[in-house]
Order: C-alpha cells, then sequence, then structure tokens
C-alpha cells in the first residue's frame, strides 16, 4: 500500500476552524483533521439518518482530544488513543486537534456529501 501523510495529502480544504488534509487510498479515505479551534460537529450531520454519521472509522489522535456521542454514550479519545467507532455517532474535538480518521470511502462519500452541503449552506448565511 503506498504512504499517505498529511503533508502529501492529494486535498486540503481549509474549513474556517481549521484544516482537513485528504488521501483516498485502495478504497479508503485518509482525513488529517488540524483543528485550531472547539467544534462541535453534530449541525453538519443534519439530513442524514437520526443527523448522526452513517459510516465507521478507525483512527489515531495526535494531539488534543475527540469525543463521539451515540444515541446511548459516550466516548472520548485523547492524544495517543486510537479508536474504532461504528456508525450512529456525532464527533466535537477541543481546540488544538489532531486526529487521523480512516473511513470505507464507498460510505464516507455519503456522508462527506451531506457535511459539504452543510458547509455551503453556512457560508451562504
Amino acid at each position: 500500500m503506498p504512504k499517505v501523510s498529511k503533508e502529501t495529502a492529494a486535498e486540503v480544504q481549509e474549513i474556517g476552524i481549521g484544516t482537513i488534509s485528504t488521501e483516498v487510498v485502495d478504497g479508503y479515505e485518509f482525513d488529517f483533521f488540524d483543528l485550531h479551534e472547539e467544534a462541535d460537529m453534530s449541525h453538519l450531520l443534519k439530513g442524514l439518518p437520526d443527523d448522526r454519521c452513517t459510516c465507521p472509522h478507525w483512527g489515531y489522535v495526535t494531539r488534543g482530544s475527540v469525543t463521539f456521542t451515540f444515541a446511548d454514550h459516550v466516548e472520548t479519545f485523547e492524544a495517543g488513543d486510537a479508536f474504532h467507532v461504528p456508525a450512529g455517532h456525532s464527533p466535537a474535538t477541543a481546540a488544538g486537534t489532531e486526529y487521523l480518521l480512516i473511513s470505507p470511502a464507498d460510505q464516507v462519500a455519503e456522508v462527506d456529501e451531506v457535511i459539504q452541503r452543510n458547509l455551503q449552506a453556512l457560508q451562504a448565511t
């Protein structure tokens, strides 16, 4: 498998509160999040079933913390933690958080489409 890093990712998107560097390799999307501000991303998932992410993810936190809220519980991962989260979650991060998120590309594409639509709507207001 070819290697991928934040520096070599094919796409870099500035999202106001930080950047997401993305590369798709062998059917998996690798997203490197570098978030400067605290962020509750639940509003970006509006329109998905139960307004929660429908894709499973694997990841690793290099700095800060990321919290995933499920219908029945909350899980927080901090720097040095590797994780797996199943579908049905909503993410939030502390200011200064960096993490890698690995997702099946076909499943996350549907989620990304809803997120992009919600981001465009926010920018239009």
